[in-house]
């Protein structure tokens, strides 16, 4: 009943949000606020200052803007053959909701959907544990094109353990975003820490961080390049000797850290709806899970 539920509500979402939208794909504000109004200033930034949501590490990569949309997201995964993992791969199929309570507040539900294991660590799949938070933009700065926002989320043990998904996780960010005009920088900084240990493969507690840059090169079209690090704070309950990076929470080591990059593109082919993909592949030569990704999404504001 749980996961009918919730296919169900995705469903709807689906359905529902195209005919709803009327702001562009690439907005920096929402048409819809629950209490109050959308924000003036907001709806009159020209489109070539607004920037583009984040394309890579998407549970943990957020910037600064209140908005309401869902994202689609289809990840393909690679794990390299090293000593520690014989290769194989991860495909994660999730939805995420973004809903403006004020034109300052947002709820943010970044984590859901469902994964399908097939590498040397684990055959199976299963549903993702689901993750939610409210996020505080407290600085909004249109004329000189700078915000700022922080935020806090919790991830519920929902998940199949079978697919290593049962981290009871707490989320502690903050971000910016300061335009240049066509240019856009941003840049998150998250504190993750995990109460309960994964039964089968042991925690640790992260610091990850993400930085963006996009080019507004026309009404269609962005490039996007994006970093992103992986720093394990503590291994407690050590079982493997690697983190999960962004994909699940596992045992980690004091002295791994994981950079990537991320090459990518955002299309907006019609106001109702933005297309992405990027392709991601580390920087770091450590032992661990990443090979390289392909990320794809869809947005759609209301």
């Amino acid at each position: 009943m749980f996961n009918a539920t919730r296919l169900g509500l995705l469903a709807a979402a689906c359905v529902a949000v195209p005919v709803l939208s009327q702001s562009p794909a690439s907005a920096q504000h929402a048409n819809f606020v629950l209490f109050g109004d959308p924000n003036p200033d907001a709806a009159n930034v020209s489109d070539s200052q607004k920037h583009v949501h984040p394309l890579t590490t998407p549970y943990y990569h957020e910037d600064s803007f209140v908005t309401s949309d869902v994202r689609l997201w289809y990840v393909y995964h690679d794990f390299p053959k090293s000593s520690v993992i014989n290769g194989g791969n991860a495909k994660v199929y999730a939805a995420q909701v973004r809903l403006a309570l004020t034109d300052q507040l947002q709820f943010v539900a970044y984590k859901d959907g469902y994964i399908d294991w097939d590498s040397g660590l684990i055959k199976d799949d299963g549903w993702n544990d689901i993750a939610a938070g409210i996020k505080w933009n407290f600085i909004q700065d249109w004329e000189n094109q700078f915000h700022m926002a922080a935020g806090i989320g919790y991830e519920i043990p929902t998940g199949g353990s079978d697919v290593l998904q049962d981290d009871d996780e707490w989320r502690f960010w903050v971000s910016a975003n300061k335009g240049f005009e066509e240019l856009h920088l941003g840049g998150t900084l998250n504190y993750i820490v995990t109460d309960q240990p994964n039964q089968r493969l042991g925690n640790c507690d992260q610091i990850i961080w993400n930085v963006h840059l996009d080019y507004y090169v026309s009404e269609f079209f962005s490039p996007v390049v994006e970093l992103n690090g992986f720093h394990v704070l503590d291994d407690g309950g050590v079982v493997v000797p690697f983190s999960g990076l962004d994909v699940v929470n596992l045992g980690g080591s004091e002295d791994e850290d994981v950079i990537t990059i991320g090459l990518g593109t955002e299309l907006r082919p019609s106001d109702l709806m933005s297309i992405r993909v990027a392709y991601e592949t580390p920087l770091t030569d450590n032992d661990d899970l990443y090979g390289y990704r392909w990320t794809f999404s869809l947005v759609w504001p209301f």
